[in-house]
């Protein structure tokens, strides 16, 4: 990150309470930092395991508003820190492993056993793609391996391509990418489709999709890009290959929600609950943004949208004398 990054250290973190504390250094918890940190409310972040979030590990990033050209992810997460710390943003670096929503103010306690009290806590830790556990995903991710259809679905016009899943979002996946690519071919390991029947038949009828049913993903060949997939056939134990220049894992998503079970309402997939066109949580002064709370849109975008507007709501739940 930038060399001229806040950092607080044991000697100057302040002995008092923190007006707002963020986790997250994605786009939704820097874009709160900027808006709580222009109303005055000297936010504290908590960069997290992986500081800068998904985009990070992303190469060009192409739709977000505000450049002609293409960004780098990690150059664009930059940004977004730089401009937090203009307006004094302090960053913590590390990670929070314990949290006390029970009682304010709350408490957080880091992996170095820093504790921290603050009034409101915005939760901006996102959710991490599930993969399939390949060596191949991370030699190869950004150079034709993707978690993400609708972020990296534009560079495969006119390509061959498969899918990995089942699923809703395997689906979904497909589906898109039918938009831009030559064909796509959806590798399941059962005989039959976990998504529901609309996104089934959606995806079955078609033309650009096709289907390899009880198969096992072994490896992504290629050495500088994608250039094919090595799957077992569970039925007969054979190998096979199939040529494709981009490989999608669409098993879905996982909210990094584990540290607030039993303290917050979550949905049943895991996501946290947040009030109907808020970003409320089921604990006052608790407030959720970017794709920890959303598993619909899941873009830097939306996720920066819900920053500035869970920051917003921390500034008025604090105005209302709510705080403490």
């Amino acid at each position: 990150m930038s060399s001229s990054s806040v950092v607080v250290s044991e000697s100057s973190m302040p002995n008092d309470v923190e007006n707002v504390t963020i986790l997250g250094t994605g786009p939704a918890g820097l874009t709160a930092a900027i808006y709580a940190a222009r109303a005055n409310l000297k936010p504290l972040v908590v960069a997290g395991e992986q500081p800068g979030g998904q985009l990070t590990i992303t190469s060009d990033v192409e739709n977000y508003p505000g450049f002609a050209e293409p960004v780098m992810g990690p150059d664009l997460m930059v940004a977004f820190r730089k401009q937090a710390e203009r307006f004094n943003t302090r960053f913590l670096d590390g990670n929070v492993v314990k949290v006390n929503l029970s009682q304010r103010p709350f408490t957080l306690e880091t992996s170095e056993g820093k504790v921290i009290k603050t009034k409101t806590l915005i939760l901006s830790t996102g959710a991490t793609a599930k993969w399939l556990g390949l060596p191949d995903e991370k030699r190869l991710m950004g150079k034709g391996v993707s978690a993400c259809a609708t972020c990296d679905g534009f560079f495969f016009r006119k390509m061959d391509i498969a899918v990995a899943g089942g699923g809703d979002t395997a689906m979904e996946e497909a589906t898109f990418l039918t938009r831009f690519a030559n064909s796509v071919t959806v590798i399941h390991r059962r005989d039959k489709l976990r998504a529901s029947k609309v996104m089934q038949d959606k995806a079955m009828k078609n033309p650009k999709i096709k289907f390899i049913w009880n198969a096992e993903v072994k490896q992504i060949l290629g050495e500088k890009g994608v250039e094919g997939v090595l799957y077992k056939d569970a039925v007969t134990g054979e190998d096979h290959t199939l040529a494709v220049q981009g490989f999608f894992v669409a098993i879905g998503h996982q909210p990094n929600t584990s540290l607030f079970k039993n303290q917050l309402k979550l949905h049943e997939n895991e996501y946290i609950w947040t009030e109907a066109g808020s970003t409320r949580t089921s604990v006052p002064g608790v407030f959720a943004a970017g794709d920890v709370a959303d598993h619909v849109y899941r873009q830097a975008v939306t996720a920066a949208g819900t920053g500035c507007m869970a920051a917003i709501d921390a500034e008025r739940y604090l105005e209302q004398g709510e705080g403490i």
